[in-house]
């Protein structure tokens, strides 16, 4: 009896040590969650593990390089050192930079939210250090039930923004605000490829001019420089007053398989400083309202080819340049070339579309320019593709703001003298040609070259001497047009 007693004894125990020992044994681990394709928006995209929200990496490498150019982004010897023709100015720039961006997109009931991120680093010649270089934030904006926050491209601009059909960043007679604005905008979709968008923009780095106070102008207006045009009292500052209220910005597009049409228009407060920028109670004058109107065409499956296209858009402004001579490019120019005139040292042509001018005690003037610019894009075969393109600027001061600047110019520019005609309008006339190799998808090489002239409505000779800027002497220069070409190859991997 004991010996049965203990027997099971004995097995209770061992099954007990059994079970605590299994007990201690680890769970057989989850599968791993792989990331999984994401389907609804395009090629790219992924789930992020654990939730709803599909993501895609992008960006590119670039490799590019620019001749007898004034900077980079092609930017022609207009102003400057570059305009000058001196021995100071780079004229051959390279520049590599690496893009970066981030799109993410999540279905809600609302539709879909949407956030994007682009950014680059770029090292450029004459800019950064031997391992230095820039950041620059391009897109960071939020998408939720029609509405962007943040900074975007501006609803006033085309598809193509600047560029119908070229590299330069430098091609007028247009908005180009491909490296964003801040915004607060809603778009509605009416079906069949037509929207409407209203929008409310930043106005103070991609849509103010200067404003000058003719009262003080600068012998400087030479050197292209267009913080030294006119300067109230002869402070070299520009005149306009901080921002109040943001451009607001509308929109209407049709984009179809054909093709697309927009119209857009824009109102941009013009609000100057003081009479005297530093005395508050000197005054100033009441502020002014400018406006600025688009017209957009692209044509689409044209008889010339699969995939060529026909990009046009025209502006018109009124005390809003920006719209018209806008983008990266400057808005003041400064050109000098060889004279026969007698006594003249050189030639020079200067320019500058600012919104507006005033006199001390007097109401702002407003300037007006229009603007037109295209390109035709053809295909030759899969692997190369060509761009003809160009552009027509007007810029036009008006009786009174033309009577202004020229006052204030022979008043305070020593040897300017009267022994000119003419007044401050002007053309820019540009034309040029792209060809794009793509040996590999997403890999393109591609060379560009641009014919510029500027057309000022100056003549005659100054009448003593004038003193430039930079390496200029002082001298009589002869006014007359000018005109200069830059080129550019850029290597580009997308991915």
């Amino acid at each position: 009896m004991n010996f049965v007693k203990g027997l099971m004894l004995g097995s209770t125990a061992v099954l007990m040590a059994t079970s605590a020992q299994a007990a201690d044994l680890p769970l057989k681990a989850k599968a791993v969650e792989y990331v999984k394709v994401c389907s609804l928006y395009g090629a790219g995209f992924y789930y992020i593990p654990g939730t709803d929200t599909c993501i895609k990496l992008g960006g590119y490498i670039r490799a590019e390089y620019a001749f007898n150019a004034g900077g980079m982004t092609e930017t022609p010897s207009w102003s400057g050192n570059a305009g000058q023709g001196n021995r100071l100015s780079n004229n051959t720039i390279m520049r590599s930079r690496a893009d970066v961006n981030i799109d993410t997109r999540t279905a809600t009931e609302y539709g879909v939210v949407r956030t994007f991120f682009d950014s680059t680093f770029t090292w450029t010649t004459g800019s950064d250090s031997v391992a230095g270089g820039s950041l620059g934030v391009y897109f960071a904006f939020i998408q939720f039930a029609g509405f962007t926050f943040g900074k975007a491209v501006s609803q006033f601009s085309t598809p193509w923004h600047g560029g119908p059909g070229n590299i330069t960043s430098n091609l007028l007679g247009g908005d180009d605000t491909s490296t964003g604005i801040n915004q607060v905008s809603y778009t509605a979709e009416f079906g069949n490829g037509v929207s409407g968008s209203v929008s409310l923009e930043d106005q103070s780095a991609y849509r103010t001019s200067q404003l000058y106070n003719v009262n003080g102008a600068t012998p400087l207006i030479f050197a292209g420089s267009a913080s030294t045009y006119f300067a109230g009292n002869g402070s070299g500052l520009n005149n306009y007053a901080g921002t109040q209220i943001p451009d607001i910005v509308g929109k209407i597009r049709v984009d179809q398989a054909w093709g697309l049409f927009q119209v857009s228009a824009a109102a941009h407060q013009i609000r100057a400083s003081y009479y005297v920028p530093t005395l508050e109670t000197s005054g100033h004058p009441d502020d002014k309202w400018g406006f600025a109107v688009l017209a957009a065409l692209s044509l689409k499956n044209l008889p010339t080819g699969k995939g060529d296209s026909i990009n046009l858009d025209a502006t018109y402004a009124d005390g809003a340049t920006r719209y018209v001579i806008g983008g990266t490019s400057p808005n003041a120019f400064a050109m000098y070339g060889s004279s026969s005139a007698v006594g003249a040292y050189q030639s020079v042509a200067f320019a500058s579309s600012p919104d507006g001018v005033f006199g001390t005690g007097g109401q702002i003037q407003t300037v007006k320019a229009w603007g037109i610019r295209g390109a035709f894009n053809h295909n030759w075969n899969a692997n190369w593709a060509s761009s003809l393109f160009g552009a027509y600027s007007s810029v036009d001061f008006g009786g009174a703001g033309a009577a202004l600047y020229n006052a204030g110019l022979n008043a305070a520019a020593p040897g300017f003298g009267t022994t000119y005609t003419g007044n401050p309008n002007f053309n820019i006339a540009q034309i040029g040609l792209r060809t794009v190799w793509t040996p590999v998808k997403n890999l393109s090489f591609s060379g560009e070259v641009m014919w510029m002239h500027l057309d000022q409505n100056y003549s005659g000779v100054t009448a003593g001497n004038v003193s430039p800027a930079a390496t200029k002497p002082s001298a009589r220069y002869e006014f007359k047009d000018q005109d200069t070409v830059v080129g550019a190859v850029r290597v580009q991997r997308t991915f």
